[in-house]
């Protein structure tokens, strides 16, 4: 059984979660947008020795901002979808609108493409290549835990939007289809903003899967 604690940090109201199984003093962190000092005081907090990864399901600046902080503090390695480590590299670079950051960037330690199987933390964590918010966007998945984080794919009520560069509605939209497909309705989706939900709620009621709900 996992626990997972969301923190929803910085301006634009990202989640990061920390992950693990119950009771464990292991933990993987998911997208670590800001408020690097909150994140690491949690994980202390939460009698938490050791960080095997953090995991990173694409690069846009609110979903990596504390990212190098993070990684330097707790020694996680951290990985980065394949398409996007020049993002993370270069973070201020990608950033498109001003007033945000400084922002410190980092080179990845793994890259993840989608189809690679993970061993951290005690879990076993499938990547799924999940694109049309970003081009190199993945989703994780926790075996065996029907849990989902979903990066900014999927919202409560909602979708990731399509209009930054690389962004593409028919190709976010078979993204979708293919984790409604592949996992079962009950299945806990963490998304990158808002609400955590399930897949068989949104297949029901999301406005922007009308699409899918009539399959």
């Amino acid at each position: 059984m996992i626990d997972v604690r969301m923190f929803t940090v910085g301006p634009v109201q990202e989640n990061c979660f920390i992950v693990r199984e119950k009771g464990s003093d292991r933990a993987l962190i998911v997208d670590p947008g800001d408020e690097a000092d909150r994140l690491l005081a949690a994980i202390e907090g939460l009698g938490i020795k050791t960080v095997d990864a953090i995991l990173l399901t694409h690069t846009h600046f609110d979903h990596v901002g504390a990212v190098a902080p993070v990684a330097k503090a707790t020694g996680a390695p951290v990985y980065c979808p394949a398409l996007e480590t020049v993002v993370l590299a270069n973070i201020m670079d990608f950033v498109p609108w001003p007033g945000f950051g400084p922002f410190e960037s980092y080179d990845a330690d793994h890259t993840v493409a989608g189809g690679e199987t993970l061993e951290l933390a005690g879990l076993t964590i499938d990547v799924i290549f999940t694109p049309g918010h970003s081009p190199g966007h993945v989703t994780y998945a926790i075996r065996d835990e029907d849990a989902l984080f979903s990066g900014d794919v999927l919202f409560q009520g909602s979708v990731g939007r399509v209009d930054l560069p690389g962004g593409d509605w028919p190709t976010l939209l078979k993204s979708i289809e293919s984790l409604v497909d592949s996992y079962s309705p009950e299945t806990t989706v963490y998304p990158g903003h808002m609400g955590i939900t399930t897949l068989g709620r949104e297949r029901a009621t999301n406005p922007f899967l009308r699409e899918l709900a009539g399959n």
